[in-house]
């Protein structure tokens, strides 16, 4: 029974927790992105534990990582992987990069040059990359778990919004609650060593398999179409939700809701994975700060009717 791997959920939440204190959410939200076939974007200040709980969340998953910290001079070929001419055999060898993996951290994406940020977009988007004129396959349970420096701090180049739009997510970790933090300072948490394995490539295959299967009543999927639709028409909003947005939302809500535990979705499940479902794919008339925008998505939300429950 497929069900028997539900259990696996809160136990792989609760592993990287030992870790990451206080952020059950923010961990919830990324393990409901892996499960949804999505990738996640972590945009936050430095030294809010990012990179520690993607590097954590990989701990947990019995299957292979790569870490890629990207730089201004880094080039596509230094993700890709490159063609050596091999003198023995007269032939060119295809080496792989470190995109050859299931969960990939892009660390610092912002860092690099948009012609490198590009070399990941057909990755991100159908599972493959072609070099040479030869298209690879990646894993299946292909997973980017990016972090990004905001915008506005120095050296960053903005991701485009062919390439944002990619991601199902867009989370913020914050900073810690004070007794949190006060566990970090007295050391008293758990460490990377201390992780174990909880979840397999096959029962994250049941699993996703389990989200393909989540009931959507057509009232939810109204809904839900009826706040992509509103995020257009606000007038404060230039750009709003796409229609490859408005899948992703479903399939983003699919996973939320078997992440509680349950096989159907309900209003408050759109209602809770809005913001960063709809965040980075929305642009503003006047370019607004991160408030403004959270203030447009509370109206989005208010400015909809709830569908009534039958």
């Amino acid at each position: 029974m497929k069900e028997a791997y539900l259990d696996r959920i809160p136990k792989l939440i609760d592993e990287v927790q030992k870790v990451i204190l206080g952020k059950r959410e923010v961990i919830q939200m990324t393990v409901a992105a892996l499960l949804a076939g999505g990738h996640v974007l972590f945009e936050d200040i430095p030294g809010v534990g990012k990179t520690l709980m993607i590097k954590t969340l990989s701990q947990t998953i019995q299957s292979s990582f790569s870490r890629v910290q990207f730089t201004p001079d880094l080039l596509p070929s230094d993700i890709l992987g490159v063609s050596i001419f091999d003198k023995q055999t007269n032939q060119f060898e295809f080496r792989k990069g470190p995109i050859f993996t299931t969960v990939l951290l892009a660390d610092e994406i912002n860092r690099t040059t948009p012609r490198t940020q590009a070399a990941l977009l057909e990755a991100m988007s159908e599972g493959r990359v072609t070099i040479d004129n030869t298209t690879y396959q990646l894993s299946p349970h292909f997973f980017v778990l990016a972090t990004q420096n905001p915008v506005e701090y120095e050296g960053t180049y903005p991701l485009p919004e062919a390439q944002l739009d990619r991601f199902l997510f867009r989370l913020k970790i914050g900073y810690p609650a004070f007794e949190d933090e006060l566990s970090l300072m007295m050391g008293r948490k758990g460490t990377e060593e201390q992780v174990q394995k909880i979840i397999s490539e096959k029962e994250v295959d049941e699993l996703k398999e389990m989200v393909n299967d989540v009931f959507v009543h057509e009232h939810v999927a109204k809904y839900a179409l009826q706040l992509v639709q509103a995020s257009r028409n606000h007038n404060g909003v230039a750009l709003g939700v796409s229609p490859r947005g408005g899948v992703a939302f479903i399939q983003g809500a699919k996973a939320y809701a078997l992440t509680e535990g349950r096989q159907y979705i309900t209003p408050e499940d759109l209602q809770k994975i809005l913001p960063p479902v709809f965040g980075h794919r929305m642009q503003l008339k006047n370019r607004g700060d991160e408030e403004e925008l959270s203030s447009i998505l509370q109206q989005i939300v208010e400015r909809v009717p709830v569908p009534v429950r039958r």
